[in-house]
């Protein structure tokens, strides 16, 4: 590593100190009015056969006088990577004459190649993480003070209220025989008490403001519904269309190019080509299921395994514990307790496809290479065992809230 560090400390040298009229090390050089070098007989040369003014070949400043100076400090620094480049050669011969060396040095190269990448890719992840922890501290200074304002102002008009109150029973103790009669009222502010104001302001705080973030997340969970032209013959959909099950027999239906035919499966109805998508799925404890993103152009008419080759970038389960990522081959993922919602996220930007456990939103597995064009949320039921009662998968939405 650190012959290989000097080597390429020499080779940044050699450029710094290269002519630019032969491209090879200096040889006597020599400095113009500007600063710049060449070898004495370039430069020489150059001017020799210029018509006009003498002028510099790399910034093109003109000069009254053909006149250079002899830079001693550079010819010295030219000799010493001479020296140096003597020595790189010599590890270099070595280098060839020992494949295994060679083989080192690419896998090095490669690793340092990776480091870099690694780098900046963590140079931008902490960028984008900062500034998505600044939008929800925004939203959380705004709404504190928004409150806190909010407060204050309830405060001082009940204050006010009270104030008045008082007022009206001091001037009572002075003139009792006038003001006895309305003394009766309570100190009233519209729509709001004393008893109130506690209230208002000991509610579930935190819980509220989560409803709240809801509206201003990026994205936001996608209100996904499943697409009732697009289901296999043997599904049944609820009203709202956020269930489905298998039949027990297969239900009439109207042909139409988008229904599957030869597997259970549905797509939803919410279709995107571009931005960021969020959605969450109850499989609850069903044995087996598929659960992706396909593309619109999949083929419905004919059984396909669902991998990446295919347009479906799927998570599924076999046997009630045996998870995998729809890869080509599967590729099994550890999962240490039963997964009843799964979360879904797509960056059409980025190509990526993502699965995550949705009560502890930890990864379950990301596809780098995701859908290119336009895709909608995927699901299949599987075919039930014989004797096996069929379970629904749900669509899970998040309430929105009137704020």
């Amino acid at each position: 590593m650190a012959s290989s560090m000097r080597q390429d400390e020499t080779l940044s040298l050699s450029e710094d100190l290269t002519c630019a009229i032969c491209c090879d090390l200096f040889r006597e050089p020599v400095m113009l009015g500007c600063m710049h070098h060449f070898c004495r007989s370039c430069i020489t040369t150059y001017w020799r056969d210029l018509r006009g003014p003498a002028m510099c070949p790399q910034c093109r400043k003109e000069f009254p006088k053909k006149q250079f100076h002899t830079n001693y400090l550079v010819a010295g620094l030219v000799e010493k990577v001479r020296a140096s480049s003597s020595t790189v050669r010599g590890s270099q011969k070595q280098i060839k004459d020992d494949p295994r060396k060679e083989q080192l040095i690419a896998m090095i190269r490669k690793d340092e190649e990776q480091m870099n990448v690694l780098r900046k890719m963590g140079a931008d992840l902490k960028e984008r993480v900062c500034h998505d922890f600044q939008a929800l501290h925004h939203f959380l200074q705004v709404e504190e003070s928004a409150m806190l304002d909010q407060l204050w102002r309830d405060q001082m008009e009940l204050e006010h209220s009270l104030e008045r109150h008082l007022e009206a029973l001091h001037t009572a103790i002075r003139e009792p025989a006038q003001t006895l009669p309305e003394l009766n009222s309570r100190p009233h502010v519209p729509g709001l008490s004393v008893d109130g104001f506690k209230s208002k302001y000991i509610a579930p705080l935190q819980y509220t403001l989560w409803r709240k973030m809801l509206n201003n997340l990026k994205p936001g969970p996608l209100p996904v519904t499943f697409d009732e032209d697009t289901a296999h013959p043997s599904l049944q959909l609820s009203r709202d269309r956020t269930q489905v099950v298998e039949a027990e027999a297969m239900l009439p239906y109207k042909p139409n190019p988008k229904r599957f035919v030869q597997c259970v499966n549905v797509l939803g109805a919410q279709g995107f080509h571009t931005g960021r998508h969020y959605w969450e799925v109850g499989v609850g404890t069903k044995p087996k299921w598929d659960i992706g993103v396909a593309l619109e152009t999949v083929n419905r008419k004919a059984r396909v395994k669902l991998c990446p080759n295919n347009g479906y970038w799927t998570l599924r389960l076999r046997n009630h514990t045996e998870y995998s990522a729809g890869t080509q081959p599967w590729t099994p993922l550890r999962v240490t307790s039963r997964l009843l919602r799964i979360g879904v996220f797509v960056d059409c930007e980025e190509r990526t496809v993502s699965f995550y456990n949705a009560d502890d939103m930890s990864l379950l597995y990301s596809f780098s290479n995701g859908p290119k064009g336009k895709a909608f949320p995927f699901f299949s039921t599987c075919l039930s065992e014989p004797g096996q009662r069929a379970q629904p998968i749900y669509l899970l939405h998040v309430p929105s809230m009137a704020v």
